[in-house]
């Protein structure tokens, strides 16, 4: 692969989630929800979303309701800062202690882009709260440490990090998203790389692991006419990689899946019927008070509603 960065944008650690509803400049009807507009692309983390719940696509997509931070995933936010900007020091100085020392100085930054973060450890007891940060910011110190013995990065020169990619297919469907590494062989092949800070899943699990990779995969090969060699998950909370080579095969199996999802997703978009899945899932859920499976009931649907076989659009709740 090519290191151009055609239909590719770096991402620091400043940028926010990948977004997948269409631009501003698509303004839904006059007094149906301002700023509120239909999906326009699919991200693996949202295409996730749908398959986990449609109801939860709907809160986070079209309502973009809001969501209290949540310490596992600001660490990870913060130790993937840290494995990226590690790579900003030459290859003999990448060691665990610089490493390590990186750690307050990307919590500093985050804090500054986010500070909704403060209330992680907001306590009426200083003493509590300090502890508390402390406690946490050691954990992250124990997933940068396990990193060094998974990988050496004194051996690896990432042709790309926070990677920014995105991709039409033929059928219009518009594909993004974020890649933590991206590492080239002097051959050639390429390897896609993602970091977890959570434990690697049970073997009947791993396809469901793997999606994101290919869906990464699906949008390199489309942009660069280049199937990725190898797709890693790096799984620092238990230490373990998993790996997977693809073929074009898998690929085309993983686009046609995405173009079902699609389809899903606009008419659910069009219709307004986002119906909930529960699962065990649902305890982590922060939007339960406004979810019918817990007695709650969804803010008015901010887009026009298409009612099925009529043909026109109508008001919708």
């Amino acid at each position: 692969m090519e290191t151009s960065t055609e239909g590719v944008v770096p991402a620091g650690p400043e940028a926010g989630p990948v977004d997948d509803a269409a631009p501003p400049s698509v303004a839904p009807e006059a007094g149906r929800g301002v700023g509120a507009v239909p999906p326009a692309s699919l991200s693996p983390s949202r295409a996730g979303d749908f398959m986990q719940c449609p109801l939860l696509y709907r809160f986070r997509v079209i309502d973009k309701l809001p969501e209290k931070p949540s310490e596992a995933a600001t660490r990870g936010t913060l130790v993937h800062a840290v494995l990226e900007r590690l790579f900003d020091a030459p290859a003999t100085e990448r060691t665990a202690p610089r490493a390590k020392s990186l750690i307050p100085g990307q919590w500093d930054r985050l804090r500054e882009a986010r500070p909704e973060l403060a209330e992680l450890f907001a306590d009426a007891d200083e003493q509590a709260a300090g502890e508390k940060l402390a406690g946490w910011l050691a954990e992250a110190e124990r997933l940068v440490e396990r990193w060094f013995t998974l990988e050496d990065p004194t051996r690896l020169e990432p042709a790309e990090r926070e990677l920014f990619v995105e991709a039409q297919l033929d059928s219009g469907l518009k594909l993004r998203g974020i890649i933590d590494r991206v590492d080239v062989a002097p051959t050639g092949e390429v390897r896609i790389v993602d970091y977890k800070t959570g434990k690697a899943p049970r073997p009947e699990y791993a396809e469901g692991a793997l999606f994101q990779m290919k869906f990464y995969a699906l949008v390199v090969w489309r942009l660069k006419q280049v199937v990725p060699r190898r797709l890693q998950l790096v799984y620092l909370g238990s230490g373990d990689v998993l790996t997977y080579d693809p073929v074009p095969a898998d690929l085309e199996r993983v686009e046609r899946k995405l173009h079902s999802l699609w389809e899903a997703i606009r008419l659910a978009t069009e219709t307004g019927d986002w119906r909930p899945r529960p699962t065990k899932l649902c305890g982590w859920c922060d939007h339960r008070s406004v979810c019918p499976e817990f007695g709650g009931t969804p803010p008015p649907y901010p887009l026009p509603v298409t009612v099925p076989g009529s043909g026109s659009g109508s008001g919708g709740a």
